[in-house]
């Protein structure tokens, strides 16, 4: 089924409710959407950082919590 099709068949599901529920639902969805993504918030020296540790991870330049807690206790 197509993008429009979907989406009219929501439209009359909708339409044809009376589940204050439902309808609070598919609000709260809408609401999810249009926050915004953390990602996008950040400085670029916050996303440098976050590359930078996951490379870092990737190449096994990292240890486990219990390890670093035990060294910086």
């Amino acid at each position: 089924m197509n993008i429009q099709a979907e989406k009219i068949e929501l439209a009359k599901l909708l339409l044809n409710t009376d589940n204050p529920k439902i309808i609070q639902s598919i609000k709260q969805i809408f609401k999810k959407e249009r926050t915004t993504d953390f990602w996008d918030e950040l400085t670029l020296d916050q996303k440098k950082e976050i590359k930078s540790a996951k490379k870092q991870i990737k190449e096994g330049k990292s240890s486990d919590y219990e390890s670093f807690m035990t060294k910086h206790r």
